[in-house]
């Protein structure tokens, strides 16, 4: 069995969601006085690789260390939708399906090619990244809840669309105008007409509004090794492994694929 690493990098460097505190790390202990090397972080969650639990949108939703680890660690697949995904893109069922069978239950991996936009990415861009990034089209809530998925993910830094995210609607308005542009660039894209369909109002934040309550939860923030050939379209075994957090809304996490069998 080959096992694959895809889990983006974190540390000091990293970029942060906007206006969320960054991740800080400092050594309080040294081997040349103290004996042993030991650090400290503080950091929100939500940077990095990292699993939403239901609490981050539920007030008594289920935290992390109350996930059914049978939701973290089973058959699932890695979709390659790298050639229809550009700059505010959105991704539908219909683009899924007709690349690989999901079956009930599994664990879904959305490969959109924008990891490479990260900061440890191929080619880093840090306002790429985290302003212009593809999103799930709203038929995707129905689809997951019919397919009975309890945990999704995709290499971007959200799962919602811009438009249905601060940064499309209200982040710097009055002051660096980061939601004006991205709203221009949408409206250039998908016209007003489309783009009332789209990303209506009551949409904001959908996939973590309209899902969390139902269970369905989902992994920001892939990358490492999502873009080797023998993961595309495929069916695997796929384990997302957060730290046993007690009362966590979420959870950085080491997510990885499984291909062959296992040989003892």
């Amino acid at each position: 069995m080959k096992i694959y690493d895809l889990s983006q990098p974190l540390n000091e460097r990293s970029s942060f969601w906007p206006y969320y505190p960054p991740f800080e790390v400092k050594y309080i202990k040294r081997k040349a006085e103290h004996g042993v090397n030991a650090q400290y972080i503080m950091t929100s969650n939500h940077m990095g690789t990292h699993l939403d639990a239901p609490r981050h949108f539920v007030t008594a939703g289920k935290t992390i260390d109350e996930l059914p680890l049978e939701w973290l660690c089973g058959p699932g697949v890695i979709v390659d939708l790298r050639d229809e995904m550009d700059e505010l893109a959105v991704y539908t069922p219909q683009m899924i399906e007709k690349r690989v069978d999901v079956k009930r239950g599994d664990i879904l991996l959305l490969h959109t090619g924008w990891h490479t936009y990260a900061d440890f990415g191929a080619t880093p861009d840090e306002e790429r990244y985290y302003h212009y990034h593809p999103g799930a089209h709203p038929d995707m809530v129905p689809w997951f809840l019919e397919k009975q998925i309890h945990v999704w993910g995709v290499d971007c830094v959200s799962t919602d669309h811009p438009m249905n995210l601060p940064i499309g609607r209200f982040l710097g308005k009055g002051a660096h105008g980061h939601c004006d542009r991205v709203r221009a660039k949408a409206e250039k894209k998908f016209g007003a007409a489309a783009m009332k369909q789209l990303f209506p109002d009551e949409a904001y934040q959908l996939t973590h509004n309209a899902l969390f309550p139902k269970d369905c939860i989902h992994i920001e923030n892939l990358g490492g090794q999502i873009d080797a050939p023998e993961l595309q379209n495929k069916r695997l075994i796929v384990g997302c492994f957060p730290w046993k957090f007690k009362g966590g809304e979420a959870a950085f996490s080491r997510v990885v694929a499984f291909v062959g069998e296992w040989k003892i």
